[in-house]
């Protein structure tokens, strides 16, 4: 019996993704046993550098770096349609405000990070705790924060406002493509064949949790920040969708898209995305 450790976060699109696998509702395959891992992004980005989990969500900056190390599998993708993280500030700003400012971001490898980058140059960014950005920008120890996960609901409770739609712009930019945020990786020397068995389990996996809607999100809030059930559920279904079945053409696309415009910005290195 072979032991494989499956990195994820805790975050609700992520635990709703694995309901299925967790629930022992999906046929698992021979010879393996699963064990969870459950971190934040940016530690299981750290920790897919060195190769060290053989199954780990990643975000899809992150593989820029890790080529040599992961496929990318083709299900279990969080890819936004027409949403993403937001840049927000205390009071409104335009794009040449926001320049030259401190932006705290949820990590250096995050998706989050990378865009910021990429829309609006000449800022400052420091890295945070993505469930202590907001309160960082209400307090004023930065001038703006980028939100990802819950924090791009909840942000008007603290009276802070949606300076820059990091969503919007990629849209534009990109004339509607998804944008890629998170992906799930297997690694390479597991081999192809592993990483395609292992693909339509997670694929499996979220195809059961829109079947049990109900139980999946309860299962999603035990991993839940103290939201309330329509908010979790609100969230999972932005970033859980038909593209994190199977990515398909559109995702392949939005990816050779984010690293081919990344790198002509001096951003990431070379980058070709090998998608199982």
């Amino acid at each position: 019996m072979h032991s494989i450790r499956i990195g994820h976060t805790p975050d609700p699109d992520d635990a709703f993704m694995f309901y299925g696998l967790s629930s022992g509702k999906v046929k698992m395959m021979d010879n393996y046993s699963f064990r969870h891992v459950i971190e934040d992004i940016e530690s299981l980005n750290k920790r897919a550098l060195i190769g060290d989990l053989e199954i780990t969500a990643i975000s899809a900056h992150a593989y820029a770096y890790l080529k040599d190390k992961y496929f990318i599998l083709s299900s279990g993708a969080s890819m936004g349609l027409n949403y993403g993280p937001i840049l927000v500030t205390r009071s409104k700003k335009g794009p040449d405000e926001i320049r030259g400012g401190v932006i705290a971001v949820p990590g250096k490898y995050t998706t989050a990070a990378l865009l910021l980058k990429m829309a609006i140059e000449d800022v400052e960014t420091v890295e945070a705790n993505f469930l202590s950005i907001p309160e960082m920008v209400k307090q004023g120890t930065v001038d703006g924060g980028v939100l990802i996960h819950e924090g791009q609901l909840t942000y008007q409770s603290l009276g802070l406002v949606n300076s820059f739609d990091l969503g919007k712009w990629w849209e534009d930019e990109t004339d509607g493509l998804p944008l890629p945020l998170g992906l799930d990786a297997s690694r390479i020397d597991l081999g192809k064949g592993f990483a395609e068995a292992f693909n339509e389990v997670i694929r499996q996996s979220v195809r059961i949790g829109h079947e049990n809607m109900d139980e999946a999100v309860e299962y999603a809030m035990t991993y839940a920040r103290g939201e309330g059930k329509d908010l979790v559920k609100k969230f999972v279904l932005m970033y859980v969708n038909d593209l994190t079945m199977n990515m398909g053409e559109q995702g392949r696309k939005a990816l050779e898209f984010l690293y081919e415009s990344a790198f002509k910005k001096g951003l990431i290195p070379k980058t070709s995305p090998i998608i199982v």
